[in-house]
Order: C-alpha cells, then structure tokens, then sequence
C-alpha cells in the first residue's frame, strides 16, 4: 500500500513534559513511573513542580514553547487549578507558540470527568484518555477501574470540551482472538476523535504481569498471532483516514500528537516531575537529564535545592546521538531526515551507516529512502530494534 511521508523538513520544536505520578492504583501491566499515596498537598507539589521549571529556565536556551504535556501517573487527579498555575508557569519563563498543544493524560471514569471544564479553561487543548478495551472482561483483566459504558460516556463527555481527544487501547490480549480485535478496533474507530494509540501488550519486568506470567497465570500471546493483528491494525486505520504516523500511533493528518512527535524528531524538550527524562541544550551541547523516580526524594531535592535532578549527562559521543536519533526516528513513517541526522550529530548519514548495510535492508523490505530522508516500511518498523541492529552493524 503506498506511503504517506511529510514532504517538508519538519521543525522538531521544544516541549515541556510534567509528571504527576501518582494514581489510585497501580495497573498490572503499567512500568511507569506512578505511585498510590493516601493525600497528596497539590500546593506543595505545584510550587515544587514551578520550582524546578524555573532552575532548567535559567540554564537552558530560550526556545519557543510548541506543547506542553501533562502525563504520569493520572495527570486527571490534578486540580484545574494546579494546570492552570504550572501553564502559567510556562509562559512565565518561555516564550509560548501561537498554536501551542497542551495535552492531559485522563481516566475515562466520571469522577474525573467532572474536571474537564476546568482542564479546558486552564489551556488544555488536547485530552488523551486511557480507554485500554472496549471489553469489559478485558478492562477486569488489565486492573482498570472503568466500565466500558462509561469509558463511551466519558469519550463524548470530552468531545464536547476539547477540539483534540485521543484514546489508547491495548490489544494481543491472552485468548483474544482476531476478530474480537478486529471488532474493538472498528468501534474504537468510530468513537475516537482524530487520533488513537494502539498497543501490543508487553509483558514488563517488576509489573504484576510479570509475576502472573511467571507463576502460569496466563500466557502471552504468540507472535505469529500478534503480527497479524498488528498488520489488521494498520490495513483498517488506514483505510479509516487514519495511517500510523508512528508505531503505536494513529491519527488523520494534522492531528499528530506534536509533544510526542518532537521525541521522535530528536528535539529538545525539559523533563519536570520524579522519574521526568529531558533532552536538553546548555550552551549549545546537548544534555540528557533524569529526575529522581521516587516521589518523596524528589520533592525534597526540589524544595532543598530547587530542582530533583538524580542525573545530568553531555552526549558528546556521535555514535551514542545517532543511534539515539535513529532509535527516535525510524518509529515514525516519515523517517530520519538526512539533513536533521547532520545537524545533530555532526557528520552525514553517509558516513555513519554503510551504504552496504542500507542497501541490503532496502532489498530485504525492511526500509526504504530517498534523496532526503530514511524510512522504515511497515514491516520495518515492526522489528525495529534487529533493523538497528543489523543497520549500524
């Protein structure tokens, strides 16, 4: 099936990512970095989430803000008053973009629901709600806490407030079969708003999946079954006008999730909040940077000291930024652009990659270029990390 590319040398833009890590429980599947606590003071982290954006303000160049990104956790446990005070944090230190995205991570449950006026007059533009099934049995299985009614409820609830939603679901369940799959997705399809995320279960080392799987619970299932579901998954959102621009990610053009998309592209971006990564540049090299994960250390580092940074490092090894770079980029259909790859690692494509190895892939099926850029084909990008492999060999 022919490829949709971006024609045009995108501009990866500069994002600020705030982590709010904590839930009201933990899913069995979820590695992320979240945390079940009783009372949480909302004035005290929002002061210590607004301190540590003004320590990376100060160090960092002065980029035009193009999103803002409010994940976890459950960012939906957030007062409205709490986004409204860090978004005007931003634009306190940060000149704003005119079409600025500001996406919300939300539970699809009422209670949460009863927030999403206050989210939208606080400058949310984009909502992304995790739905996970359309199953009730499936949702029971993967520990959330909805219904599949008022997952529906809670979907239209938001399209009536915010002019950008999305949702995700997983699939490749134990026992779920294709046409259980097929059928979700159609009817995903046709609640969803101009974008979806769609991912493959994947069994996580220390999540409550992993010790079900160890002590024969269930079992995951195959890859031969996997593969075609994934491969289902793509045929049918393409031919709903909504291609994957990305792995996992959906969406009718023009409504890419542009935070993300500028991961993806290799842009900088500030990590603020326990566990938050950036990529940042401090007088003009670029640094990785993490935060402390646990919620309690990294709000004294940031109260004792301003910031909760656990890890601070130059990348100034060109083969650890381009195999960063190529790691971030072959996930999207538009590919690595030659020209961005120069810029920032400072030597072209060419003399990083053997011509030989590109060429063999090419062959093989598994990518495809042209004058400008590097792309993965769909079967690609589903082996991505053996294609590195086997590209940087």
């Amino acid at each position: 099936m022919p490829v949709s590319l971006n024609k045009n040398l995108p501009d990866p833009g500069f994002g600020i990512y705030f982590h709010w890590p904590f839930c009201r429980k933990k899913c069995p599947y979820c590695d992320f970095n979240s945390h079940v606590r009783e009372s949480v003071d909302q004035t005290e982290w929002t002061e210590a989430l607004l301190g540590e954006l003004a320590y990376f303000a100060n160090r960092t160049e002065q980029k035009t803000v193009t999103s803002i990104f409010f994940g976890g956790g459950t960012p939906s446990l957030m007062k409205p008053a709490t986004v409204a005070a860090l978004v005007e944090g931003v634009a306190k230190h940060f000149p704003i973009a005119d079409d600025i995205e500001i996406s919300l991570e939300a539970n699809p449950t009422s209670a949460e629901g009863k927030s999403f006026e206050g989210y939208r007059s606080a400058g949310v533009n984009r909502l992304s709600m995790g739905v996970q099934s359309l199953r009730d049995d499936a949702l029971k299985f993967l520990g959330r806490e909805h219904s599949v009614q008022e997952a529906r409820s809670t979907i239209e609830l938001a399209r009536g407030i915010f002019p950008n939603i999305s949702f995700d679901l997983i699939y490749a369940l134990p026992k779920q079969t294709l046409s259980e799959w097929e059928a979700d997705l159609r009817e995903a399809l046709l609640l969803a708003g101009d974008h979806l995320s769609l991912y493959q279960l994947t069994i996580e080392p220390n999540t409550g999946f992993a010790g079900s799987v160890k002590r024969g619970d269930f079992k995951v299932l195959g890859d031969e079954l996997s593969e075609a579901m994934f491969d289902l998954t793509q045929t049918i959102c393409e031919e709903a006008g909504m291609p994957a621009y990305e792995i996992s990610n959906h969406a009718r053009p023009g409504f890419e999730c542009r935070h993300n998309l500028t991961y993806w592209r290799y842009g900088t971006y500030l990590g603020i909040g326990p566990g938050a990564h950036g990529r940042v540049k401090v007088d003009g090299a670029r640094y990785a940077c993490q935060q402390h994960k646990k919620p309690e250390r990294w709000l004294k580092s940031a109260q004792d000291i301003g910031h909760g940074t656990e890890l601070e490092l130059s990348i100034e090894s060109q083969t650890e930024l381009a195999e960063e770079l190529l790691l971030m980029g072959l996930r999207l259909r538009e590919g690595v652009w030659f020209k961005n790859f120069k810029d920032a690692v400072g030597l072209s494509f060419s003399d990083f990659a053997p011509e030989q190895n590109i060429e063999k892939l090419v062959q093989a099926g598994f990518l495809e270029q042209d004058a400008e850029h590097l792309w993965t084909t769909e079967r690609g990008r589903f082996v991505l990390n053996s294609l590195l492999a086997e590209l940087l060999s």
